[in-house]
């Protein structure tokens, strides 16, 4: 779920890591559910005010959730928990101590292929480590204070993992949500945000069944 307050000039502004102050509302994170809020113009119900919020909210929260997670890359590469550069990624996959694989969006799909198969020979199958790689070399090599980064692996620790659950975060906003499409252009109070969830864990429920 993605909170937003009121700003200047009772603009909505996203609050992406939840410390904002002021009294917040929630909406279900995914990209069209925002989009919809929007054209509702459901954040003034959920304010019980008059706001205005961006007709590009939407786009603008998914840059504001591609920034959180190369922040959360330098994080983790500041602890020591990323290796970068196709030998030493190999290495890292022997070792097996490893969370996860990051290839650049425009890498070359033969370092992709190769790299896949040192996780089939070290796992026995490189879907057991998750792969992420929505983001560029040149957004890579900033995050990373490096140059040229094509491939790089994770490795085991509390900074890669915060890497990965924002993450899983930003695909899921990306992806759309068919079944929170009952939910589309609502906006939820603070109070109700625990009765939200349990209402999508149990919508999440019947979707996969």
């Amino acid at each position: 779920m993605i909170r937003f307050v009121v700003g200047p000039g009772a603009t909505v502004v996203p609050d992406i890591r939840r410390n904002l102050p002021g009294r917040g509302v929630w909406v279900l994170g995914y990209a069209d559910i925002v989009a919809e809020a929007v054209k509702r113009q459901a954040f003034s119900r959920g304010f019980k005010m008059k706001v205005t919020a961006s007709p590009d909210l939407a786009v603008e929260i998914e840059r504001e959730l591609r920034r959180d997670c190369l922040q959360a890359l330098s994080i983790a590469n500041k602890a020591a928990q990323v290796v970068a550069g196709f030998v030493n990624v190999q290495r890292a996959i022997a070792t097996g101590a490893i969370s996860a694989l990051i290839h650049a969006a425009d890498c070359s799909p033969d370092g992709v292929r190769k790299l896949g198969q040192c996780l089939r020979r070290r796992f026995g199958d490189e879907r057991t480590k998750s792969t992420v790689s929505p983001f560029r070399s040149e957004e890579l090599d900033l995050a990373m204070g490096l140059t040229n980064v094509t491939h790089a692996a994770l490795l085991q620790g509390a900074a890669s993992e915060g890497f990965l659950d924002r993450c899983r975060r930003f695909e899921v906003y990306r992806s759309g949500s068919s079944r929170a499409k009952g939910a589309a252009g609502i906006v939820w109070p603070a109070e109700n945000v625990e009765s939200l969830r349990h209402v999508e864990t149990e919508r999440a429920g019947t979707q996969d069944g």
